[in-house]
Formats: C-alpha cells, structure tokens, sequence
C-alpha cells in the first residue's frame, strides 16, 4: 500500500489540487484574487489556483503529523521579510488565509477537530489522500515506461 510519505511532495500537491479542482466541492472565498498571504509578500498569488494548492498543502501537512493548529500552519507557510538594508527575517504567514483552507477543508469532510485543539486527518481524508498518492505514483510508473 502506498502512502503520502511515499510520493514526491510537489506532485503529490499538484495532483491532489488539481483532485479539489476537478471535485468542485471546495468552498472557495470571494477574496482570494486579491488577498496577500502574508505580510512578507509584495503582491496576492499570480496562479488563480493557489487556494486549491494552499489546501492541498496543508492536507498533506496535517496528514503527517497528529494535529496541527492555525499557528503552526502560519510558521511552515511563512518566509523571509525583505527589510532593504537590515537583515532580513523570518515573517508568519496570513492566519486568516490559513484558517479559512481549515475551515474549507473540514467542511468537505478531509479535516476534524482534534481531542486537544488543532485539526487532525479524518478517516473519509485519510483514504481521499491515499488513494490520490496511489494514483501519483502509478503516473509516475508509467511515465518511467514510456521513457524506455
């Protein structure tokens, strides 16, 4: 059986984003062409896909580790402030931004809110993301076929 350790983490993403995409479940809010994700960024996402593929990230997060919180997605999803001539340093991302995938996400079923605060998988997520790395890696075998 194959799992979501087992698949490159950026196609496993992508193929996961383009699973929501297609799905149509996924509550999309109003803000997302013009909202910045965080305060380290000069501009909003160019890709009008970025919410599927910030759901589809921290599907993947949380279903690696046992529960995770707003907070611990803002740290992961942060980066570097350019400050001009000072050092530059680490800046957390948007909570909202953050808060809201949870939300869209639980909703659909992927998330639950686990024992002792924070979002952990859900059973009905948990069989979603596996069957979707099964999916990735008998592509990428596929690939490697036609290759040769």
């Amino acid at each position: 059986m194959t799992g979501v350790r087992d698949v490159d983490a950026q196609k496993f993403i992508d193929a996961y984003a383009a699973f929501l995409k297609r799905q149509g479940k996924l509550p999309v809010p109003g803000w997302v062409d013009t909202v910045k994700t965080g305060s380290n960024r000069e501009l909003p996402p160019q890709s009008m896909d970025w919410y599927y593929i910030r759901a589809a990230s921290v599907a993947r997060h949380v279903y690696l580790r046992k529960s995770v919180g707003v907070g611990r997605l803002r740290k992961y999803h942060g980066g570097t402030k350019n400050r001009g001539s000072r050092p530059s340093h680490h800046v957390d991302a948007s909570g909202s931004v953050d808060r809201k995938v949870m939300q869209s996400l639980e909703k659909i079923g992927v998330l639950e809110e686990g024992p002792n605060g924070g979002r952990r998988i859900s059973q009905q997520g948990q069989r979603d993301l596996d069957r979707i790395a099964q999916t990735t890696v008998e592509q990428e075998e596929e690939e490697e076929e036609d290759d040769e």
